[in-house]
């Protein structure tokens, strides 16, 4: 059976060993913004056996900043996208929308699942 990575692999590579990294998709979310989310929702969560009020004061403050950061986020990938594809000469090749298309998929079926 013809294995097409290996046979891409310079002949000194270990086999089973790709140099590129793979990973998942790119976080909606800076990992400062989301730490601090989870720090408050933590916070929210050991406190409400004293005092249940507040505990739920701090969840909503950290639902509502995890929203806004979202919001803002998305807003700026849109941007982003927008901006690679729109005002572009009408010959772009068809490769570079058909990587855009796929970046607009990616992010809307992530927000499909939320």
């Amino acid at each position: 059976m013809y294995d097409q990575t290996r046979a891409q692999q310079s002949p000194d590579q270990p086999p089973g060993r790709d140099r590129r990294r793979v990973t998942g998709p790119e976080p909606l979310l800076k990992p400062g913004e989301r730490d601090e989310v989870v720090k408050r929702l933590g916070r929210a969560i050991n406190h409400f056996a004293d005092t249940p009020r507040e505990a739920l004061e701090e969840a909503e403050g950290a639902y509502d900043d995890a929203v806004a950061h979202l919001v803002n986020a998305l807003a700026e990938r849109r941007r982003l996208l927008r901006d690679g594809w729109q005002g572009q000469d009408p010959e772009t090749q068809s490769d570079e929308l058909r990587l855009t298309l796929r970046q607009y998929r990616e992010i809307t079926q992530r927000l499909l699942q939320l």
